[in-house]
């Protein structure tokens, strides 16, 4: 069953390539897929060239859907890193 979560990019420089790489690396360490959905776009979470495609800038919302065996644990962890602002705020 797939778990999603709605989170907003907090920090100024958006979803540039240091968040984005460890948006990745966090997601690499779980089972689970995950997908992410900004406006009417999508990218795997597992890849950095496909995030950095999604233009998600500062006040972007963006939706997380994992599917696997930890999909919760890895929405929570990845709604978490992306709530801290990646370290930048």
């Amino acid at each position: 069953m797939a778990v999603e979560r709605e989170v907003i990019i907090p920090n100024k420089e958006g979803l540039h390539f240091r968040p984005i790489m460890q948006f990745v690396d966090l997601a690499q360490r779980f089972a689970a897929g995950v997908t992410v959905h900004c406006a009417e776009r999508a990218a795997d979470g597992r890849s950095p060239m496909e995030m950095l495609m999604l233009v998600a800038t500062q006040g972007a919302k963006v939706r997380v859907v994992a599917d696997g065996p930890d999909a919760e644990q890895l929405v929570t962890a990845l709604a978490g890193l992306v709530e801290s602002g990646f370290g930048e705020l």
